[in-house]
């Protein structure tokens, strides 16, 4: 079985300011990275095989921060990147509204972000194939992936096998550090299939400015070791 967590990263300089662009986590962000570390050190509930990030350095800082909690070297991959900005990386909101107006992804499936950006589909085409490369690369392996909110949206659209050419109706809100996870599940005569076990899980976020840590021994059970995560049952018919 295959296990996947997909985890945003921190909160990066560029939400406080209001800009596009690739910038470092902010003093928040590197607080609820360290608190997701945290966590992972005391529960060990993701005994990871690999470690896998985004090269935008909002992504990887919080993987530089987490890897010690894993017990892993970080891999980086350039295709589980946000979408790409083109040139209107480095702007401002105010300034991207300004020279590109305002458009609707849903609506306009074909319209790139801004020059040299992608469009909707070219973002999902990438992030679906980035991911469908990494599951088989490490197939019955745990894998983390420190990512962005676009590339864990992307992931519903392609493991649910929805339209990934427009954007959904329906928005993700995906919080900062929070984790989201995956397994793949055998089907016998049958392709595995991709079951969803949780999303937004950001209780290490709670009580952040508490002077008190989260007892984490008290919340959770002992873990599984290496690969073998504690199995989910089949759902009935």
């Amino acid at each position: 079985m295959t296990h996947l967590y997909l985890i945003r990263h921190g909160q990066a300089i560029s939400a406080v300011q209001r800009t596009l662009g690739n910038t470092d986590l902010s003093p928040l962000g590197i607080r609820q990275a360290e608190r997701l570390r945290d966590r992972l050190a005391a529960t060990g509930e993701i005994a990871a095989d690999v470690l896998i990030t985004s090269t935008l350095r909002r992504a990887h800082q919080t993987a530089e921060i987490i890897a010690p909690a894993l017990g892993l070297p970080i891999v980086l991959d350039d295709d589980v990147h946000e979408r790409r900005e083109g040139q209107a990386a480095g702007m401002s909101e105010e300034e991207y509204r300004k020279t590109y107006g305002n458009f609707d992804f849903e609506y306009e499936p074909f319209h790139p972000v801004a020059p040299g950006g992608e469009n909707q589909g070219q973002f999902m085409l990438r992030v679906g194939t980035a991911l469908d490369r990494v599951t088989r690369e490490h197939t019955g392996k745990t894998i983390v992936i420190v990512c962005h909110g676009g590339v864990i949206e992307g992931a519903f659209l392609c493991f649910f096998k929805m339209n990934t050419l427009t954007r959904p109706a329906a928005s993700f809100d995906t919080h900062n550090t929070s984790i989201t996870y995956w397994h793949q599940q055998p089907q016998e005569g049958r392709p595995p299939r991709w079951r969803l076990i949780k999303y937004n899980d950001d209780l290490h976020l709670r009580a952040i400015d508490a002077p008190q840590p989260i007892p984490w021994h008290e919340i959770f059970a002992r873990p599984s070791v290496g690969a073998d995560q504690p199995t989910v049952p089949l759902e009935t018919e």
